[in-house]
C-alpha cells in the first residue's frame, strides 16, 4: 500500500506523479519551437537571428526565474510558486497560440521560462513532504524527466510541425499547462516549512542583471564574434555584477538573526564545499549530456550524402532519440536504489563515467545507425544516475529552509552548462563545413571533435565528484535544524 503524505491528502505515488509529469512540462517548453527554428523567419517575418532569440529569450527568462522563485518558495509556500510558475508558463503559451506576430511569440517565449523553476520545486517539495523512503526514488524521477520530455517532445513536436500549424504547439503547452496546475492544486499539499524574512529584491535585481549578461554573451557569441566589442563588454559587465552582487549578499542577514531581510541565495551555504563542488559539477554534467542531445538529432536529419548522415524528417529524428528518454524514466527506480544503498555520490560517480565513455564512443566510431541509438541511449542513462543524484548531494548539505534555492541553484547551474554547450558545439560546426548540394554542413571531423569535448567534460565531471565529501562527511549538515532556526521557519521542536 503507498504511505499517504503530512496530511492525509493524497499518496506519496500520487504526488510524485503529479510533480514528475510537471517535470515533463518544463523540458518541452525548451524543445517545443526546436522543430521549425528554420521555418520561423518565414512564419513570423523575421530573420534567422532573430528567430534563434525565441530560444535565447527562453533561456535567459528561465536562468533569471529559477532562482527567484526558489527563493519565493522558500519563503511563502513552495506548492504556491509552483502555481504561479506554471500559471505564466500557461498565459504564454496563449499569448503564442493567438498571435503571428514576432514580438509577441518573443514575449511568449519568456514567459514560457517561468516553467524551470518548476523542477527545483517539485524536488523540494518532495523533500518535505514524503516519507523518507520515497524521497530518493522520487527526487530521480522528477530528475530524469529534464531529459526524457525532450526526448519524448521532439517527434511530438515534428508531427504536428509538420501536419498542423505551430499555433497547436502554443496552444497544446496551454492546455497541458492548465491541466497541470489543476493537478498540482489537487493533489500535492502545500509545505509548512517556510523561511520568512522579507523578499531581497536589490540581490534578485542584480542576479538578473548578471546572468542577462553572462547567457547574452554565451548565446550569441558564435555569431557577434567571441572577440568583439559587445560580447567582451557583456562578460566583462556580468563578471563585474557577480562580484557586486555576491558583496552585497555576503553583507545581508548574518547567519542567527531572526528579523534580517533574507539573501536570495545564502552564498555561505552555496559555499560550502559539498554544494560548491555539485554545482560545478553539475555545470559539466550539463554540457556532456546535452552534447548528445543536441549534435544527434542534426545527424540523424543530415543527408545521406554528407557520409555521416540518414536524411530523416523531424518525426523519424525524434522518434530515433525516444529510446534514450524512454531510458531516463526506466533508470530512474535504479538511481534511487544506488542512491539508497551506495549514496548519491557513488551513483553521481557512475553517471558522469557512463557520459565520458558514451561521448567517447561517439568520438571514436564510425557513425553507424545501431551505434549512433544505443550510444544515444547509453547517454541518457548516465545523465539519469548523475541528474537524479544531484539534489540529493545538495540536499543532504543545505537547512531545510533553503531546499528551493538550493535547487534553483543547481538548475540554474545545469541550464548554463546547456547553455555552453550549445554555443561550443555551434562554434565547432560552423568552423569546419562541407558542401552538400549547394547546402553547408559540418564534417565527420567537427562532430568528432564536438563529442570528445563532451567526454572531456564528463570526465573533468567524474574529477570534480570525486572531491565532493563522502557521505559520511556530511553528517552535521544532515542534523535536524536549531531551535533558532526552527523557530524562524515555523516548526516546532
Amino acid at each position: 500500500m503507498t504511505p499517504p503524505i503530512r496530511g492525509g491528502r493524497a499518496s506519496a505515488r500520487l504526488v510524485v506523479v503529479a510533480l514528475a509529469s510537471c517535470g515533463i512540462v518544463v523540458s518541452l517548453m525548451q524543445t517545443i519551437v526546436m522543430p521549425l527554428l528554420p521555418e520561423f523567419p518565414r512564419l513570423l517575418n523575421t530573420s534567422p537571428g532573430g528567430a534563434a532569440w525565441l530560444v535565447t529569450a527562453n533561456l535567459i527568462a528561465g536562468a533569471v526565474c529559477a532562482p527567484v522563485l526558489g527563493r519565493l518558495g522558500d519563503m511563502y509556500g513552495k506548492r504556491r510558486m509552483l502555481l504561479v510558475a506554471l500559471a505564466v508558463m500557461a498565459a504564454g503559451s496563449l499569448l503564442g497560440a493567438m498571435f503571428d506576430v514576432f514580438a509577441v511569440v518573443l514575449v511568449a517565449r519568456a514567459l514560457q521560462g517561468a516553467a524551470m523553476g518548476v523542477v527545483p520545486l517539485g524536488i523540494s517539495i518532495m523533500r518535505d513532504e514524503l516519507p523518507q523512503e520515497r524521497v530518493a526514488g522520487g527526487i530521480a524521477l522528477m530528475s530524469s524527466t529534464l531529459g526524457a520530455g525532450g526526448a519524448i517532445g521532439l517527434p511530438l513536436t515534428g508531427v504536428v510541425a509538420e501536419h498542423f500549424s505551430w499555433h497547436w504547439l502554443f496552444g497544446g503547452a496551454a492546455v497541458v499547462g492548465l491541466l497541470g496546475m489543476l493537478v498540482v492544486w489537487w493533489v500535492v499539499p502545500e509545505s509548512p516549512v517556510r523561511s520568512g524574512g522579507k523578499f531581497d529584491l536589490v540581490g534578485a535585481v542584480g542576479l538578473s542583471a548578471a546572468l542577462v549578461c553572462l547567457l547574452l554573451a554565451i548565446t550569441q557569441g558564435n555569431g557577434w564574434g567571441w572577440r568583439s566589442a559587445p560580447v567582451l563588454g557583456l562578460f566583462a559587465a556580468a563578471t563585474v555584477l557577480f562580484l557586486a552582487w555576491g558583496v552585497y549578499e555576503l553583507r545581508l542577514a548574518p547567519p542567527g538573526k531572526r528579523a534580517a531581510r533574507q539573501p536570495l541565495v545564502d552564498l555561505r551555504v552555496s559555499a560550502r564545499r559539498q554544494v560548491l563542488l555539485t554545482n560545478l559539477a553539475s555545470i559539466l554534467v550539463g554540457f556532456a549530456m546535452f552534447t548528445s542531445f543536441m549534435v544527434s538529432a542534426q545527424i540523424f536529419q543530415a543527408p545521406e550524402d554528407t557520409g555521416y548522415g540518414y536524411g530523416m524528417t523531424l518525426t523519424m529524428s525524434g522518434l530515433a532519440l525516444l529510446p534514450g528518454g524512454l531510458a531516463m524514466i526506466a533508470f530512474s527506480p535504479v538511481t534511487a536504489h544506488l542512491s539508497r544503498s551506495r549514496g548519491p555520490r557513488i551513483t553521481f560517480l557512475i553517471g558522469t563515467a557512463i557520459l565520458m565513455v558514451a561521448n567517447f564512443t561517439r568520438a571514436v566510431t564510425p557513425h553507424e545507425l545501431a551505434i549512433v541509438i544505443v550510444a544515444t541511449t547509453v547517454t541518457s542513462i548516465g545523465a539519469a544516475l548523475a541528474y537524479g543524484a544531484i539534489p540529493s548531494m545538495i540536499m543532504r548539505a543545505v537547512p531545510v529552509s533553503e531546499t528551493a534555492a538550493a535547487n534553483s541553484l543547481n538548475a540554474l547551474a545545469r541550464s548554463l552548462g546547456t547553455s555552453t554547450c550549445s554555443a561550443v558545439v555551434a562554434a565547432v560546426t560552423t568552423a569546419s563545413v562541407m558542401e552538400v548540394a549547394g547546402v553547408e554542413f559540418p564534417t565527420h571531423t567537427a562532430y568528432a571533435v564536438v563529442f570528445g569535448i563532451g567526454a572531456a567534460a564528463a570526465l573533468l565531471a567524474v574529477v570534480v565528484g570525486l572531491f565532493v565529501p563522502r557521505d559520511r562527511d556530511d553528517e552535521e549538515d544532515d542534523l535536524p535544524l536549531s531551535e533558532t532556526e526552527q523557530d524562524r521557519v515555523g516548526i516546532t521542536p
